[in-house]
C-alpha cells in the first residue's frame, strides 16, 4: 500500500499541469493586447463565438446520492488498467454511382469547417443560381483624330476584374464579357516606373511608343502615371469603418470566412494611432465594435470572429449605418474610410444601384471614403460594387483565395488606404500631323466628356500611396493602313491644308498629355502636362522596354477573352504566350508566372455555352 501511494505521488509530480486560460485571467479589457481568439478570450470583451452561439446546450444529468459502504479487506484488488475501447463498426458500403456532397440543410451554419444547427426562426435562403452582373463594357471605337483628337478619362486603379477573371480561368468557365475590363488586367502589375519625389507633386509621367505587336503599321502609345509614396511619418492615422455582409447568402469559406480573414490581415497593420470599428449587416443593421485604437488587436479580432452568416441583405442599411459611425468619428487630421465586404447581392430595402450611387456620391462630401471588396460567386454583383466604390472614393477588388487577400491587405494595403490625390483625370490630344486614328485600349466604364477635364464638380478616381496607373492608345500613323474608310463627299473630308496632315513635325510630337488632380481635402484642383513625342517619327525601337511589353502581353490577353474586333485572328493564343514569355523580367512574388499559367489555361477554355 505505502508502495503504491508513493508511486502515485511521485507521478503527480512528474506530470505538468494543464495550462491554465492565462489570457482569459489576466486580460485587462481596456489595454492594449494581441492573441488567439478563443471562446474563452472573447468572452472578457463581451463576444460570443459562433461556435459557441449555435452549440446545443449540455445535458445537466440529475444528481444522485449514493451511501457510501465500508469495504472489506478480502475485497480490495489490485489495480488493473480498463479494457480497450471495442472497435467502431464498418462503415456502410458507398451507393453506386457517382455520389456529391449535399450542402449544408438550411437550419444549419457552418463554422470553422463544422455544421453547427441554426437558432430557431433564423433560416438561411436559398442560394440563387449564377445571379452575377456585370457593367456594360463594349470595347473602345477607333476615333478619327481630325474629328475627335481629344480623348479624356478617368483613372482606374481597381483591379477587381483581374481576380475575378483568374477565379473564372481556374474553374474551368470563360469568363463573361463585361467581366474582362483590361485596364484593370493591366494595372493588377507593377512597372517600375520612375517615382515622385514630392508629395505636393504626386505623379510622374513615364511615355513609350511602341509598334503594336497585333496590327503591322499601327502603333501603341505606353502612358504610366506613377504616384508618390508616403514615408511612414507622412502617412495620417487611418478611421477605419469595417462594413460587414453576414447575410445567408455569404455563409460559404469563400466569403464571409475569407473576409474575416482579410480583416484580421488588416488588424495586423493597424498602428497605435489608428482605429477601426466593426458594423455588419444582414436583413437589418448594427455596430459590433465603436471606434477601437488599432493597438487592441485581440478585442478586434473578437469582435469579427463573433460574426455569423444569417437572414436577408439590407445592404443600403448596412451603408447608412456605417456612415453614420464613420461621422461620428470622424477627423480632418484622419484618414476616414469605410471598408465593405460583400458579395453585393442585395434583396432587402432599397436595391437599385443608381439610387445606392446617388447616396455615396452625396456622402463622398462629407469627406469619408467608400472602398468595397469582392468575395464568392454564383450570385457576385460586380456592377453594383464598381458603381458604388466609384462614387464613394474608393477602390474596387474582388478577393477570390488567401493569396489575393494576403496580396491586398499586406504592404500593398497602403496603396488603398492612404490616398495622395483625388478626382484623377487624364487627357490626351493627339497631333493630326502625325497620327490619324486612335482607340484606348480599356478604360469604357471611365470615359468623360472633353470639357469633364477642367470641370471639378466632376468625379473621377483616387490615387492611393505608391499606386500606379497604365494607359494604352493603339494609333495609326498618319499615311498608315486606315481602319476608318475615306468619306464619300469632299466636305465631310478632313482638311489636308487647315490640319497639316502629313506636313511633317521635326521635334516627333505625337499628342499632349494632361493630368488633373486635387490633393487630399482639397477642392481646387491642380495641373500636370507632358508631351508625348517619337522622335524617330513614323519608325519606333525593335524592342521596346519591358514594362511595354508585358503591358501589351496583358492588353492581349485581356482583348483576346473579350473577343475584340480590333484584334486580329492572327494574334491567337500562342502569340499572347509567346509575348508574355519575352517580357516576364523580374518576377519576385510569382504574379507574371502566374499570368503565363492563366494565359495557358485561358486558350483551353470551352466557349459559354449559356448567357
Amino acid at each position: 500500500m505505502k508502495r503504491a501511494l508513493v508511486g502515485l505521488v511521485s507521478l503527480a509530480l512528474a506530470t505538468p499541469m494543464a495550462p491554465l486560460p492565462v489570457v482569459a485571467q489576466s486580460l485587462d479589457p481596456d489595454k492594449p493586447s494581441d492573441g488567439a481568439v478563443s471562446p474563452a478570450a472573447c468572452r472578457v470583451f463581451g463576444f460570443t463565438l459562433p461556435e459557441e452561439r449555435f452549440a446545443p446546450p449540455r445535458p445537466v444529468p440529475p444528481p444522485v446520492t449514493l451511501p457510501i459502504q465500508p469495504t472489506k479487506k478480502e475485497d480490495r484488488r489490485a489495480y488493473a488498467p480498463p479494457p480497450p475501447p471495442a472497435p467502431p463498426p464498418p462503415p456502410p458500403p458507398p451507393p453506386t454511382g457517382a455520389v456529391y456532397a449535399a450542402a449544408p440543410p438550411m437550419n444549419e451554419v457552418v463554422v470553422s469547417g463544422a455544421r453547427i444547427q441554426r437558432p430557431p426562426g433564423i433560416i438561411a435562403p436559398p442560394r440563387p443560381a449564377d445571379t452575377e452582373r456585370y457593367p456594360d463594357a463594349t470595347p473602345n471605337p477607333v476615333r478619327r483624330v481630325a474629328d475627335e483628337p481629344v480623348s479624356t478619362f478617368s483613372i482606374d486603379v481597381d483591379t477587381a476584374s483581374y481576380a475575378n477573371v483568374r477565379r473564372f480561368i481556374r474553374d474551368g468557365r470563360t469568363p463573361p464579357v463585361d467581366a474582362v475590363r483590361v485596364e484593370e488586367l493591366i494595372n493588377y502589375f507593377d512597372y517600375g516606373y520612375d517615382r515622385p519625389t514630392s508629395a505636393t507633386q504626386p505623379f510622374a509621367i513615364t511615355t513609350t511608343v511602341a509598334a503594336s505587336p497585333w496590327a503591322e503599321g499601327r502603333q501603341i502609345v505606353h502612358i504610366g502615371l506613377q504616384g508618390y509614396e508616403l514615408p511612414e511619418a507622412e502617412r495620417r492615422p487611418l478611421n477605419l469603418t469595417f462594413l460587414v455582409d453576414v447575410s445567408g447568402s455569404m455563409n460559404s469559406p469563400d466569403k464571409l470566412a475569407l473576409a474575416q480573414k482579410a480583416m484580421n490581415l488588416i488588424i495586423d497593420r493597424l498602428r497605435p494611432q489608428d482605429t477601426a470599428a466593426v458594423t455588419f449587416y444582414a436583413e437589418g443593421a448594427g455596430t459590433r465594435l465603436a471606434p477601437t485604437p488599432g493597438d487592441h488587436k485581440l478585442k478586434l479580432r473578437c469582435a469579427v470572429a463573433s460574426l455569423y452568416a444569417r437572414g436577408g441583405t439590407a445592404g443600403a442599411t448596412g451603408m447608412t449605418n456605417a456612415y453614420q459611425q464613420a461621422e461620428a468619428s470622424f477627423a480632418r487630421d484622419r484618414v476616414n474610410r469605410i471598408l465593405m465586404f460583400t458579395d453585393g447581392d442585395f434583396n432587402v430595402g432599397v436595391t437599385d444601384n443608381l439610387r445606392l450611387e446617388d447616396y455615396v456620391a452625396a456622402k463622398r462630401e462629407t469627406g469619408v471614403y467608400l472602398s468595397v471588396y469582392g468575395f464568392g460567386r454564383g450570385n457576385y454583383q460586380d456592377a453594383r460594387m464598381q458603381a458604388i466604390a466609384q462614387a464613394g472614393n474608393g477602390t474596387a477588388a474582388y478577393v477570390d483565395d488567401l493569396n489575393e487577400a494576403r496580396r491586398l491587405f499586406g504592404p500593398a494595403f497602403d496603396r488603398g488606404a492612404f490616398p495622395i490625390a483625388d478626382d484623377v483625370k487624364i487627357q490626351v490630344e493627339f497631333n493630326p500631323a502625325r497620327v490619324s486614328e486612335y482607340r484606348l485600349i480599356g478604360y469604357e466604364t471611365r470615359l468623360l466628356n472633353e470639357a469633364d477635364f477642367a470641370n471639378d464638380r466632376v468625379d473621377a478616381g483616387e490615387v492611393g500611396s505608391g499606386a500606379s496607373v497604365t494607359a494604352l492608345y493603339e494609333i495609326t500613323p498618319v499615311g498608315g493602313p486606315s481602319q476608318i474608310p475615306e468619306r464619300r463627299y469632299e466636305q465631310n473630308r478632313p482638311n489636308p491644308n487647315a490640319l497639316g496632315v502629313g506636313g511633317g513635325d521635326p521635334t516627333g510630337e505625337i499628342g499632349f498629355i494632361q493630368v488633373r488632380y486635387k490633393l487630399p481635402g482639397e477642392r481646387d484642383s491642380q495641373l500636370m502636362q507632358r508631351v508625348a513625342a517619337n522622335p524617330g517619327g513614323d519608325r519606333v525601337g525593335a524592342r521596346p522596354p519591358e514594362s511595354t511589353r508585358w503591358a501589351l502581353a496583358v492588353a492581349a490577353f485581356g482583348q483576346r477573352l473579350r473577343g475584340d474586333p480590333w484584334l486580329g485572328d492572327g494574334f491567337d493564343w500562342a502569340a499572347v504566350l509567346e509575348q508574355a514569355q519575352g517580357a516576364r523580367g523580374d518576377d519576385p512574388y510569382g504574379e507574371r508566372a502566374e499570368f503565363v499559367q492563366l494565359v495557358r489555361a485561358a486558350r483551353e477554355l470551352p466557349v459559354r455555352a449559356a448567357p
